[in-house]
């Protein structure tokens, strides 16, 4: 405490009017904390919105850059402009310095657990306890929201403290259910238009509408969706309104975004291989012609995950392989080691230029194909040896 203490310091006096859902997790924090920000924002306004892709207020993204400093900032023009609720995406490596202290949530909001970040946790238990830290500090009266498909929420729901209210939800791509589910999807069918999601609640959360409808494409959207409208009710707003600003919130940038058609050509964050492999399956079922993906694995991160991503991107029928923010590694390494999860795969192609490799993949596609390009998403830099430069996905595509 000591230590994180001297990281984050005490929270300041306003910080109790702002109830605050917490969302970790491996993927989907991102969407989920936009998703819950919609909802919430039918109870107070303009809501404080912090993730990955930005700091908001409302729909308004302010100009500071991703540090504690401009997480207070964000936090605060929001409650100065009259909002009373807020929604944070969490990292594992600020929960293991202590982040817990500094802003507590009423609300935390799991989402799933997968392989990432070990070169900073160095075990798979450290990433886990650091996002455990959530769970273990909401107060009684609050509420924790945990994927009842993810067999680490039970691991988590042993550490939540009495007088926490448990809320479970799932999707079947996940897997069986192994807690009993509030909130449960029965199917989900995708299309380029979004995804429909049939709905099964339970007595806790009462009545609700059979369908929701999302303008994002993918089950994991679904996921997402649940996850944030579970939490919504668990914080005060009405179904019905919480459904509606749900299904009329777009996905965030870079997730699953289709930026252009004949052929479609999706860039998406997906940088672990099990984002990798849900982003593939979304796009198998959309594919009437050929699959194509495009990716690389960062350098000097969690380089033992690498031919897991190889064996990720086998679902696609051509794999380009190239770099992605190979640091001061070496990208024909990076791309070995991913290639050897491909083993036996026939359409494997080495681009190491990011450029080129999505040019070449978009070119040689027919009308009917899908390429994802995947890893970047949302982010406009590209990091080689010492320096950085602007680089975009959406914009190479754009330009083709």
């Amino acid at each position: 405490m000591a230590k994180a203490r001297a990281v984050f310091p005490a929270p300041p006096p306003w910080h109790a009017e702002l109830a605050t859902a917490g969302v970790t997790g491996t993927n989907g924090k991102t969407t989920t904390t936009t998703y819950i920000a919609a909802a919430l924002s039918q109870l107070s306004a303009p809501i404080p919105r912090v993730t990955t892709v930005g700091f908001f207020v409302g729909n308004e993204r302010l100009p500071v850059t991703g540090n504690y400093a401009a997480f207070l900032q964000t936090l605060r023009t929001g409650w100065e402009r009259g909002a009373r609720h807020a929604a944070i995406e969490l990292s594992s490596e600020a929960l293991a310095l202590g982040f817990f202290h500094a802003w507590p949530c009423h609300v935390g909001v799991f989402t799933n657990l997968s392989r990432d970040h070990l070169d900073r946790h160095g075990s798979a238990e450290h990433y886990l306890a650091s996002k455990a830290q959530l769970f273990l500090h909401l107060p009684p009266g609050g509420a924790a929201i945990l994927n009842g498909c993810d067999p680490v929420s039970s691991l988590l729901a042993e550490v939540i403290p009495k007088g926490v209210r448990v809320l479970y939800y799932g999707v079947p791509s996940r897997g069986p259910a192994t807690l009993p589910l509030s909130l449960r999807a029965t199917s989900v069918d995708i299309s380029w238009s979004g995804t429909e999601v049939r709905l099964a609640p339970d007595s806790a959360l009462g009545a609700l509408p059979e369908v929701l409808t999302l303008r994002a494409i993918g089950e994991v959207f679904a996921e997402n969706a649940l996850a944030a409208l579970t939490a919504a009710i668990a914080m005060g707003v009405p179904a019905n309104e919480a459904i509606a600003a749900i299904a009329r919130t777009p996905a965030p940038p870079g997730r699953f975004e289709v930026v252009r058609e004949e052929p479609h050509v999706v860039i998406d964050y997906a940088h672990t291989p099990d984002a990798l492999q849900r982003t593939l399956e979304a796009a198998r079922r959309l594919t009437r012609g050929e699959l194509t993906v495009v990716f690389g694995a960062g350098g000097e991160r969690d380089q033992p995950k690498r031919p897991a991503m190889g064996r990720a991107a086998a679902l696609a029928d051509r794999v380009v392989l190239t770099s992605d923010n190979p640091r001061s590694e070496d990208p024909s390494q990076i791309v070995e080691e991913i290639r050897a999860g491909l083993t036996g795969h026939r359409g494997v192609q080495v681009i190491p230029d990011r450029r080129e490799a999505i040019q070449h993949a978009v070119r040689t596609a027919s009308e009917l194909d899908v390429i994802v390009v995947a890893g970047k998403g949302h982010e406009t830099e590209q990091q080689i040896n010492q320096e950085t430069q602007p680089f975009s996905d959406r914009d190479v595509v754009l330009m083709i």
